[in-house]
């Protein structure tokens, strides 16, 4: 039997180092979350290796002699184009990002490196580095030429990129 006095009970006051910042507090949602194995599909989500993966090719082995089905997944990382594999029993969970697209209004395209984009309720985000490659290209040109265009952004995990950018309808 362990036997406590009341001073042991007492609150103590919190000291000014251990004060707590509530006002960067979210949600508290998670970045991904778990799917069995078996149920992911093609053209969906997954992590592979800690990477946010749009799946292009899976397979199923048969049961083995141990039991387990194994599910064989390919996919592209959504931000780098790096290809992945892995393998998986398909009872077992994998993590599926929470994949967000949206689409801002490109109102510059800055010599330093960044977009500005307006969200659709005017406010302003500059934050978005130059995409490398073709849609630079692309966007750069059609900037020039001052046609309006739509920039389609995909956010995952804290990372963001812009991937594909459409005329703006009148």
């Amino acid at each position: 039997i362990l036997l406590l006095n009341r001073s042991a009970w007492k609150e103590r006051p919190m000291s000014d180092d251990e004060q707590v910042d509530f006002d960067g507090a979210d949600a508290g949602s998670s970045k991904t979350f778990p799917m069995q194995c078996s149920a992911l599909r093609k053209n969906g989500h997954v992590m592979i290796k800690n990477r946010p993966c749009k799946i292009v090719d899976m397979s199923t082995s048969k049961t083995g002699k141990h039991g387990h089905a194994k599910v064989n997944l390919v996919g592209i990382d959504i931000f780098t184009g790096k290809k992945y594999e892995d393998i998986c029993p398909s009872t077992h969970n994998m993590d599926v990002p929470h994949v967000k697209r949206q689409d801002y209004q490109l109102v510059n395209v800055g010599d330093d490196g960044f977009l500005s984009l307006m969200k659709e309720g005017g406010d302003m985000k500059e934050d978005l580095c130059v995409p490398e490659g073709d849609l630079l290209n692309e966007i750069r040109t059609k900037f020039e030429n001052d046609e309006q265009i739509i920039v389609t952004v995909l956010c995952a995990l804290d990372e963001e990129a812009a991937i594909a950018i459409k005329p703006m309808t009148k």
